[in-house]
């Protein structure tokens, strides 16, 4: 019987609480039964896949509040306004919640319809960001790679104590922003 009051969103948004605080390797079923005062095998009622399911589910968690977070900061706005905002934003949401941020970096299997659908709502912002600098089709499928990988290497970098140089991160991701809107303004087609 399920303890009263725990549900699969109770359960994800206590691991979402302890990957955030620890480290998405951190979280384990042991820690988090604990964190909910039960005992692990009791999360299958609310998790049935186990850990991979917890972790599927924490990723999906985040796409979704990341892509309301972007899309929220891009509203309004375009090309560099909007990119800014967007980069900004991810920055913040990756800071304040790395362990959900770890969470959802994989791509998401192509057979489960809810990872699939979170991942293209947060995708869909940057692709309408891209719409402002005329990118479209397989193009914008790259410039939207190049904007992935270059803010995520930014904060997984920044995450793991990668610059050391004495030098304000501020002002280099500011660098950052302002590189890919050259280069997005620019676009090799």
């Amino acid at each position: 019987m399920p303890r009263a009051g725990l549900d699969p969103e109770a359960v994800i948004a206590a691991a979402a609480k302890l990957a955030d605080a620890d480290g998405l390797q951190a979280l384990t079923l042991a820690r988090l039964a604990g964190q909910l005062g039960v005992r692990a095998p009791s999360l299958y009622a609310h998790v049935g896949g186990g850990l991979a399911d917890v972790r599927r589910r924490l990723g999906i968690r985040g796409a979704r509040e990341l892509a309301a977070a972007v899309q929220v900061a891009a509203a309004g706005r375009s090309r560099l306004d909007a990119l800014s905002a967007v980069a900004h934003t991810y920055r913040a949401y990756a800071r304040a919640h790395p362990g959900t941020y770890a969470a959802m970096q994989g791509a998401p299997d192509a057979d489960d319809p809810e990872a699939v659908l979170a991942a293209r709502e947060l995708i869909g912002v940057i692709f309408a960001v891209l719409d402002g600098y005329g990118l479209e089709g397989t193009e914008a499928i790259h410039a939207v790679r190049v904007v992935r990988a270059a803010l995520h290497g930014f904060v997984s970098l920044e995450r793991d104590e990668g610059f050391r140089m004495p030098i304000s991160l501020e002002q280099s991701y500011e660098r950052v922003i302002a590189m890919l809107d050259l280069g997005l303004s620019k676009w090799p087609s």
